[in-house]
């Protein structure tokens, strides 16, 4: 009896080890590869819309040791029209924004306008092309604050596409290229339509 009793011990305790490490598992690959993020405001309409669920890709700019911000692998450079992951300089709250000018570039943000290197980013009445990304604005809110700058080396400008309901890099500021962290993939779940495959 006792020697049937140490069997079931031992392997119950394979049993919760393997799912400790399974969850350890899952748990590392969200914080390394791949994400989810649920987008909480209009900031970014006409793109992303609240309550959208967005895939992000966390590889994009770097590989990071699981559960921290030490990068072991270089990724890509963070490139003018991606919408991407990161915190907020003012008070951490995790942010999805859209990279409108990067280290180098001279912006101006006018009426909710870009003009980057003297260029309008402007090709008809709502949208603009930022980088290779054709971006549908809202602007019946206002184009919210301006701004001018000329961005330092490793430096972003995020700015949402509803750009009269938008708290970004018009009123924190710049922030540094290591601080994103995800790039956002696609919308794969919309409130009213269901599963959805909505490239960004």
């Amino acid at each position: 009896m006792q020697q049937n009793m140490t069997g079931r011990s031992r392997s119950w305790l394979r049993e919760a080890l393997s799912l400790i490490l399974l969850i350890a598992a899952i748990l590392a690959a969200r914080s390394t590869l791949a994400d989810h993020y649920v987008v909480p405001s209009g900031s970014m309409e006409h793109t992303l819309y609240p309550g959208d669920r967005v895939v992000v890709d966390k590889r994009a700019y770097g590989w990071r040791l699981p559960f921290t911000r030490f990068e072991v692998l270089d990724g890509d450079t963070v490139g003018a029209g991606e919408v991407v992951i990161f915190d907020s300089p003012v008070d951490g709250t995790r942010l999805i924004k859209r990279v409108v000018a990067s280290g180098g570039d001279r912006v101006v943000v006018e009426g909710g306008r870009l003009t980057v290197n003297g260029r309008s980013l402007s090709v008809e009445r709502d949208y603009e092309r930022i980088g290779e990304t054709l971006v549908h604005l809202r602007l019946d809110n206002g184009g919210g604050p301006n701004f001018a700058a000329a961005l330092p080396p490793g430096t972003l400008l995020v700015v949402g596409d509803h750009r009269g309901n938008s708290r970004d890099g018009r009123f924190f500021g710049l922030i540094r290229e290591s601080d994103v962290y995800a790039r956002a993939l696609a919308v794969y779940f919309r409130r009213g339509e269901g599963f959805v495959w909505t490239r960004l």
